[in-house]
C-alpha cells in the first residue's frame, strides 16, 4: 500500500487576540492536524468557536501567535 502524502501540516497552531492590557482571547489554541493528498477535511463547531480564524491563520491572512503551518508540494516544503 502506498504511503499517504502530506499536503498541509498544522502543528500546535495558536491565535490569540489582546483585548486589554490584562485580557487575551484565545481564538485558536494548540490545534494540530495534517491534510493528505486526495482527502477532504471538514472543520465543524459552534458559532464563534474559531473555525474562520483557523482558516484565515492557515492561509496567513492573519499571522499566528504560535505554531507552524507547512505546505508540501512535490515532496518539497514551501
Amino acid at each position: 500500500m502506498e504511503e499517504k502524502q502530506v499536503l498541509v501540516k498544522i502543528e500546535d497552531l495558536c491565535k490569540y487576540f489582546r483585548l486589554s492590557s490584562k485580557e487575551e482571547l484565545k481564538a485558536v489554541d494548540h490545534v494540530s492536524f495534517d491534510i493528505f493528498r486526495n482527502e477532504t477535511v471538514g472543520i465543524v463547531g459552534e458559532s464563534g468557536c474559531g473555525k474562520t480564524t483557523l482558516g484565515r491563520t492557515i492561509l496567513r491572512i492573519i499571522e499566528p501567535t504560535e505554531g507552524s503551518i507547512k505546505f508540501h508540494f512535490d515532496d518539497k516544503e514551501i
